[in-house]
């Protein structure tokens, strides 16, 4: 079983065929998903989708690019919406300065938000950071210190010293389709780098297709070719990626059930 930790299903881009979709996912292997929060206004239509599917999960929060619409939120607001036993993450959030939709004093306050939310929580923290290596690291080492949570870095282009940074916090780093474009070879020797049992792998559909289904609309069914990259770099089985990258979203995504667990 293959897991996509990260999809966007409520994504317009979905509206006219969801269920075809998520059939395509499921006979390629891909059983399971995480279907991200971008933003507090979407809460209902992910809840929806989640609940008409039993292995896939979703996350509460807000992604950078809308801090500025919920400029006053706070973690308690996080922490209530995050009681559902489907809720199994915190975000996405972070801080985006490629973009910088949002002012970054707003992104700053809203990321911190998360991390308090996700450390009364325990459930983990999923991040975006875009040009941002620094602040980020800054934020994350800084909040370590008020207590423990688990953060995991999404669709990771960044640089080594924040993935360090977030390893030695116990972390994760989850790699998407980038890792199969020509010019990431910066991604993929993280990625190399980077032990396998904190890897995860993702589409961030329905953006970020990987080779070779590049200029089409992403979705579940293509992280496989995320896997078979990654094995390709790791220089191992496709069988082995599978089993350690599932391993490892049940581990992170702990509220999550497994069913491979009865077997």
């Amino acid at each position: 079983m293959f897991v996509d930790s990260h999809v966007n299903l409520h994504s317009d881009k979905y509206e006219d065929d969801l269920d075809e979709v998520l059939e395509r996912a499921r006979e390629a292997g891909v059983s399971a998903m995480l279907t991200i929060s971008d933003q507090l206004s979407s809460t209902e239509a992910i809840k929806k989708i989640a609940q008409a599917n039993p292995l896939i999960w979703r996350s509460v929060g807000v992604h950078p690019h809308y801090a500025k619409d919920d400029p006053d939120l706070k973690a308690l607001t996080l922490i209530d919406l995050s009681r559902d036993d489907d809720v199994v993450g915190i975000g996405e959030c972070g801080l985006d300065y490629y973009y910088e939709y949002s002012d970054r004093d707003i992104q700053a306050k809203i990321f911190k938000a998360h991390i308090d939310a996700a450390r009364e929580t325990k459930l983990p923290l999923i991040i975006h950071t875009r040009d941002a290596d620094v602040e980020t690291k800054n934020i994350l080492t800084e909040s370590q210190k008020a207590g423990r949570f688990i953060p995991l870095l999404h669709c990771y282009t960044g640089g080594p010293a924040l993935a360090d940074a977030v390893l030695n916090m116990d972390g994760f780093i989850s790699f998407s389709g980038i890792i199969t474009f020509k010019n990431a070879n910066d991604i993929r020797e993280i990625a190399r780098t980077t032990p396998l049992d904190r890897i995860l792998i993702e589409t961030d559909c329905p953006y970020l297709a990987p080779v070779p289904m590049r200029g089409r609309r992403n979705e579940p069914a293509f992280v496989t070719h995320v896997a078979e990259k990654l094995a390709e770099i790791k220089e191992v089985s496709i069988d082995e990626i599978e089993k350690a990258t599932t391993d490892n979203f049940f581990r992170c995504f702990s509220r999550a059930y497994n069913p491979m667990s009865e077997q």
